[in-house]
């Protein structure tokens, strides 16, 4: 397999493709990577020659691509800038609720965890 900027890229995958694996590339990056390369997108990544693999690197390195570490470490420089300002969106992520307008009466479970059932909640039950 080949490897780039840390990341095993899948070897039965035309270029194109395989380059996505790594954080930070999409489509259009990666076609206009194998652009500036002078590679072909639809080769496979294990036809790919040291030389090629070289030269993709250095492409990421100094065209200003953000991907994996970088990008990353990017991202979460954001968000704890939003905490530390007490912005909206920075309380939001500080209490673990969906940042962006989502509803949360139901569901939002993927940013609230599962449930946690609170005794008594339906109601008091009539004494007799």
């Amino acid at each position: 397999m080949p490897r780039l900027m840390g990341v095993d890229i899948p070897a039965n995958k035309p270029t194109h493709i395989s380059l996505r694996y790594l954080v930070g590339i999409g489509p259009t990056t990666s076609r206009e990577l194998c652009a500036l390369a002078g590679i072909d997108p639809h080769r496979k990544a294990k036809d790919l020659s040291d030389e090629d693999l070289a030269r993709i690197a250095s492409l990421l390195d100094k065209e200003n691509f953000l991907v994996e570490g970088a990008l990353k470490r990017q991202v979460q420089q954001n968000i704890e800038r939003l905490k530390h300002i007490g912005c909206y969106r920075g309380i939001r992520h500080r209490r673990g609720l969906p940042v962006r307008g989502q509803r949360t009466k139901t569901n939002a479970r993927t940013r609230k965890g599962p449930r946690k059932t609170v005794a008594g909640k339906k109601g008091v039950k009539d004494m007799r």
